[in-house]
């Protein structure tokens, strides 16, 4: 059976870390939790006060951007060595990843490279309690993690049901410290998982719904959440979306997008949440032959208001500039160019971009020429 809604993660949206987290822990009957979270935290009030409550805990703090796959083992060594009966994650889309892995690695053991493989089957490790302070990879509810491979320098994902969180907690004030660039790549990260999610081969009706009120409620509360981090109900809202962004992974996927994300951000370290934000223009471009109808449908929730005789090249030059003055005027992305990469370099990465695994979710047939003229639009 090819079911498409299961959602299996306990989610608690809540005010209180402290409260949450010891209800979970006595519900579950674990004492000895393991603590991923990235080393700033250590200064929140909220997280001070739940350390100060627990009476036992093993920490680590050694989280980077895009994990290698070296941490992840040395994560996973220590959580075996303490004994741990749960791991607190604590953090952004890389310290999520990297609990999970730490988790399936301290159970199934061997080469985490073969976990790439999608037949791979792995069995789930201890309890796993996802609380993001980020908004937008969604990683508390969806089934992947994004590893570093060291020895091929690529991002690449793991996608098993045993990544699976068993619960998410959703506390809108650990976001309101995210800094206003951070806030923008995350954002936008969530806007590109329902976008591309909406413009996938794996799209459902019951995926389509919930994508477009997900893209909605970014529309109208991430320029909000930019503009004043402390705007709660803002950074709730953002939160609760980018969160079943990342469900929507599990069940609808994402396309060439993530994959130029994946390739770009390894190789030239751009942050993932701007680089899917500089390729959705271009994969508005290359679905509209065959979505024409779904491009119209995420310009009019960007707030355009089409003729009745607008052809499918027009909605969708009036879908990309909606987009774009989103992007880049409400929510405020800084250009592509910062980062001063040539187009001429872009095009050396056509093939990889073409066999990344997420691109044959893309619902048009992927040629060379496709994807240079995609990479020569990109930013």
């Amino acid at each position: 059976m090819d079911i498409k809604m299961l959602q299996p993660v306990k989610v608690l949206s809540s005010h209180d870390l402290v409260q949450s987290v010891r209800d979970i822990l006595q519900s579950e009957h674990k004492k000895r939790p393991f603590i991923v979270m990235d080393e700033f935290l250590t200064k929140n009030p909220q997280v001070k006060e739940l350390l100060a409550v627990l009476p036992e805990y093993e920490l680590f703090t050694k989280i980077v951007p895009d994990p290698p796959a070296s941490l992840i083992i040395e994560g996973a060594e220590a959580l075996t060595t303490y004994a741990a009966d749960v791991i607190i994650a604590i953090g952004g889309g890389s310290c999520l990843d990297a609990a999970k892995g730490m988790g399936l690695y301290a159970k199934n053991q061997g080469q985490l490279a073969d976990y790439f493989d999608p037949e791979a089957e792995l069995k789930k490790g201890v309890l796993l309690v996802s609380v993001p302070t980020t908004a937008g990879t969604g990683s508390e509810l969806s089934n992947a993690l994004v590893v570093t491979d060291e020895s091929t320098a690529q991002k690449k994902a793991i996608l098993t049901p045993a990544a699976m969180s068993d619960y998410a907690v959703l506390v809108p004030e650990l976001t309101v410290s995210l800094p206003k660039r951070q806030t923008i790549a995350s954002g936008l990260d969530a806007f590109s998982h329902a976008a591309e999610g909406y413009l996938s081969r794996l799209a459902t009706p019951m995926t389509d719904a919930i994508c477009e009120k997900l893209m909605f409620l970014l529309v109208n509360y991430l320029p909000r959440a930019v503009a004043d981090g402390t705007d709660i109900k803002a950074r709730e809202r953002v939160l609760s979306a980018a969160s079943l962004a990342g469900w929507m992974l599990n069940n609808a996927g994402t396309n060439l997008g993530h994959s130029t994300a994946h390739i770009l951000g390894a190789k030239y370290h751009l942050v993932h949440g701007e680089a899917v934000a500089y390729a959705l223009p271009g994969v508005l471009e290359l679905v509209n032959e065959s979505m024409p109808t779904k491009v119209k449908e995420i310009g009019k929730i960007l707030g355009v208001e089409f003729a009745l005789d607008d052809t499918p090249a027009i909605v969708l030059q009036k879908t990309r500039a909606a987009y774009c003055h989103f992007r880049d005027e409400l929510v405020d992305l800084h250009p592509f160019s910062d980062y001063q990469l040539a187009k001429a370099e872009l095009l050396t990465n056509v093939d990889a971009i073409l066999h990344e695994r997420f691109a044959q979710n893309t619902p048009v047939e992927l040629t060379p020429e496709k994807v240079t003229h995609f990479l020569r639009e990109f930013g």
